[in-house]
């Protein structure tokens, strides 16, 4: 029997990042001995993509029950929470907004993505719209994209003036710690991608119909204008980043993990009743999740 060699540089390049081979690929490989060979590997590959995605689908139960009692004390205290969610494109944002609110109740829960602005209100103070927006007593929001659309997006894109950008930058730490003096409890998340992940991701969303709709042109920029959204990202980082109102950077390369260490950020931000009976842990891993420092390492 000879050497179980795979010659083909795309199916040689697909095993070793661990991404799953088509049919034109089995197609390419030359012999019934490295076609077995492979089939083997992706055997065993399956088997452990099987276990984590059990592993994960358990511990995800036992953190949104987690967020269940969450949400039931933040009610009974009137507590006014808002949980932001900004970060690239295709950074799992969305994802991780599903996982949060998927079991809460939508009395005391919203969901914040607004469109682009009226004509009204680009005549009016910026932050007019976010503001009627914030949660009531008793009430968790959660903003798909915030007033930070301002800070990266907008001037990436030219959507705003160079004056509209640093007027707003002048304004958003005045109006965050108006927020905090009123007991707003303000929780900003950066989800962070690296170049590659949020590439091969477009092109997920390319051949899937069902999420072609994530698809935008603004998208489509993400990767022409990736260093130029790195510059505004690391201005709004230096110029927003408070002791009131801190930036956390949560590494999604892994989507799942993202989900589940993010959900765990938030729980550790309260002392809610049955906390001390979880059946997860719910403190985040630091590996995964971190507050902004300027020395630190960014995978985007």
């Amino acid at each position: 029997m000879g050497e179980f060699i795979i010659t083909d540089k795309a199916v040689q390049s697909k095993l070793s990042k661990g991404e799953y081979l088509t049919n034109d690929d089995l197609n390419n490989i030359e012999n019934k001995e490295a076609l077995l060979k492979v089939l083997q590997e992706e055997k065993e590959r399956n088997l452990k993509s099987i276990t984590f995605n059990i592993s994960y689908e358990k511990e995800l139960k036992f953190l949104q029950t987690e967020l269940v009692k969450l949400q039931a004390w933040l009610a009974k205290n009137n507590k006014r929470v808002a949980v932001l969610f900004e970060g690239r494109d295709a950074a799992g944002k969305g994802g991780a907004i599903k996982r949060f609110t998927e079991h809460l109740n939508p009395r005391s829960m919203r969901v914040v993505a607004l469109s682009k602005p009226t004509d009204t209100e680009k005549g009016q103070w910026f932050f007019r719209r976010y503001i009627k927006e914030l949660p009531n007593p008793g009430e968790i929001l959660f903003f798909d994209r915030s007033w930070y659309n301002r800070a990266v997006v907008e001037p990436v894109m030219g959507f705003c003036s160079d004056e509209e950008y640093q007027k707003f930058m002048r304004q958003v730490t005045e109006f965050e710690h108006m927020l905090f003096e009123d007991g707003v409890v303000l929780i900003k998340f950066w989800f962070s991608i690296a170049k590659d992940e949020q590439d091969k991701r477009f092109n997920s969303r390319r051949g899937n119909p069902l999420k072609q709709w994530k698809l935008s042109p603004v998208d489509e920029k993400g990767q022409e204008l990736w260093e130029k959204y790195t510059y505004y990202k690391e201005q709004m980082f230096a110029r927003t980043h408070t002791n009131f109102s801190p930036w956390t950077i949560v590494k999604t390369n892994n989507k799942k993990q993202a989900r589940l260490e993010s959900i765990r950020h938030v729980l550790s931000r309260f002392e809610y009743e049955g906390k001390d009976d979880a059946a997860a842990v719910v403190l985040p891993d630091p590996n995964v999740v971190m507050k902004f420092h300027r020395s630190m390492y960014q995978i985007d």
